[in-house]
């Protein structure tokens, strides 16, 4: 019957961020370079780490993946919402949308667990340094990285079946600038309680059992540094662990601002706005941090751009 109804409804519409045009375009000139230094950074990174061996270790690895989440994650969302910047009617086929639904999803999850796993991976280089090259080998980083994929899959899977299969057909105003779960489940014309459990328990799982793991890691972290007796010792394990600190505290606590704060459900102007900056920023910001504050990714770029 969902199926059927579905059949009626081809599109959506967006409100977007800012009914303004004077307000449109500048937020287009701001989201297009935004956007053009996120490309630019990530695809550094992933070039960088591609191509300099020596940066051909577990971290990098990791890294390498989490810029390709920050690609997919921007670009699933960011080139539409210019595009729709520039129009008066900002349309999105029901198809587009269910595929933004999906790319945004498995980006999103796949970077919280692979930030679990890059804690976990500063976890054994400074609390089990003698045995990280024998705990870290490439078979388990890269198992990691694939458990860190499917498991975004499986959670996107999961709310966009649950999302999909709630009829559609009463209305196609979409007060947001993207398609996202929540924002569709309220359009629907039958009982969403199951979709909202379902997508409810999937946020849960991706979000609480990585925080846990990297609270422990860095509880851990911070024990073992606490306890060395060089000077040098603690600054060099604390600055293996900064960058990804910081990018871990930029992504949660982005996420719990836009999504679990008192009435989230309400989607105003001022609410888009600190949305789109959570979702469009940190995914610049991230490659900025981890370059500027790395020696060895400095240290590539330089023989890179040497030859």
């Amino acid at each position: 019957m969902g199926t059927e109804n579905q059949t009626y409804l081809t599109e959506f519409i967006l409100l977007g961020l800012s009914s303004d045009q004077q307000t449109q375009i500048l937020l287009f000139v701001i989201f297009l370079i935004i956007y053009l230094l996120t490309v630019f950074g990530n695809l550094l990174i992933i070039v960088l780490i591609h191509v300099d061996s020596q940066l051909h270790t577990p971290m990098y690895f990791f890294l390498k993946n989490l810029s390709f989440t920050d690609l997919c994650f921007s670009t699933t969302i960011v080139p539409q919402m210019l595009f729709h910047l520039l129009v008066m009617r900002k349309t999105i086929s029901f198809a587009g949308c269910s595929i933004q639904m999906i790319v945004f999803l498995v980006a999103g999850c796949t970077e919280s667990s692979l930030l679990a796993v890059m804690s976990y991976d500063r976890y054994v280089a400074v609390c089990k340094p003698l045995h990280y090259s024998t705990l870290m080998v490439p078979r388990v980083y890269v198992q990691l990285a694939i458990g860190s994929w499917a498991s975004g899959a499986f959670v996107s899977l999961v709310d966009t079946t649950f999302t999909l299969c709630v009829s559609y057909h009463r209305q196609s105003i979409i007060n947001h600038y993207f398609c996202e779960p929540p924002a569709l489940l309220k359009l629907a014309s039958e009982e969403t309680y199951k979709a909202e459990m379902a997508i409810s328990a999937m946020g849960v799982v991706i979000l609480l059992a990585p925080v846990s793991l990297i609270l422990v890691s860095f509880w851990n972290i911070t024990s073992t540094v606490t306890q060395m007796q060089s000077g040098e010792g603690r600054l060099k394990a604390l600055s293996t662990c900064g960058s990804h600190l910081i990018v871990v505290v930029l992504f949660y606590g982005s996420a719990l601002f836009a999504y679990i704060r008192p009435n989230s459900k309400i989607m105003n102007e001022r609410d888009k706005m600190i949305s789109v900056f959570s979702l469009a920023v940190t995914p610049m910001l991230n490659p900025i941090i981890y370059s500027l504050r790395n020696k060895d990714v400095k240290g590539a770029l330089r023989r890179v751009t040497a030859k």
